[in-house]
């Protein structure tokens, strides 16, 4: 893979030689997907799992919806607790949804349970690409109806944590990759409707969902920027709009923070 320019990475400083060896942007906190950049060929470990380090020192640090107060990062063998910042989450309730989509029928649970046994796969893809490291840009342009780590009610039954952001257009609205990567995940599901996944590298993966039409294959290559979809109301939903996700691995993470202002 092409080598990539080395990134403007503010470094947060967590001791004297774990500084040298890591540095990178954002903070930690809940939801918090970091990209750093450190020296080549060091060895990290966070909460004891090993984290895959580019030839190039290349990295990222995940942290999901419901980490405790701190983390440990270790580096070269020395090891440094992090503060992780607590976020709050807003509720949303949600009524007027079909029965069905809420209590699913017996034939739908076992297409769910497949469906999700296929997007684990994907999303646990370890790949030596870099993508992620040129950043997100937004897939989509329109009103944020939806946020990550929100909880959400249907029709009164209280569901899991909503795992992604949504962005509300008319159908048909262009969705564009958030970043270059490689299709791993091009198909109709019950919830999700019709949906792709790109996989960008280290365990980092995006999807998109509830489209109304899907214009690449899987195994393609897609550049950031480049035309992947068009908005849509498939699957569970109440309007046209993209649900966008941000995965490392099969933990869900915060894509807004990532995206440009």
């Amino acid at each position: 893979m092409k080598r990539r320019a080395a990134l403007a990475l503010p470094a947060l400083m967590v001791g004297p030689r774990l500084a040298r060896a890591a540095e990178w942007r954002g903070t930690p906190q809940q939801g918090a997907l970091l990209i750093g950049h450190g020296a080549a060929g060091q060895r990290l470990a966070l909460d004891g799992q090993p984290v895959r380090v580019s030839p190039e020192g290349y990295f990222v640090l995940g942290f999901g919806r419901d980490h405790g107060p701190s983390a440990t990062l270790t580096a070269n063998g020395v090891a440094r607790s992090i503060a992780v910042a607590r976020r709050e989450w807003d509720v949303q309730h949600i009524t007027g949804l079909p029965p069905a989509q809420v209590t699913p029928d017996a034939a739908a649970l076992e297409r769910i349970r497949v469906e999700r046994e296929r997007l684990a796969a994907v999303r646990g893809v370890d790949s030596a690409r870099t993508d992620f490291a040129q950043g997100l840009a937004w897939p989509a342009r329109g009103r944020i109806s939806g946020v990550f780590g929100s909880q959400r009610v249907l029709n009164g039954q209280p569901r899991q944590p909503h795992y992604g952001l949504d962005v509300a257009g008319p159908v048909g609205t262009p969705i564009q990759a958030a970043a270059s990567g490689k299709v791993t995940l091009a198909a109709e599901f019950h919830f999700f409707g019709k949906l792709i996944v790109l996989d960008h590298g280290h365990g980092v993966n995006t999807l998109y969902a509830h489209l109304s039409a899907i214009e690449v294959r899987e195994g393609e290559e897609v550049r950031q920027g480049s035309r992947i979809g068009a908005m849509g109301a498939t699957g569970r939903v109440t309007g046209p709009h993209l649900h966008f996700s941000l995965g490392l691995y099969r933990l869900w993470l915060d894509p807004q923070p990532l995206l440009p202002a």
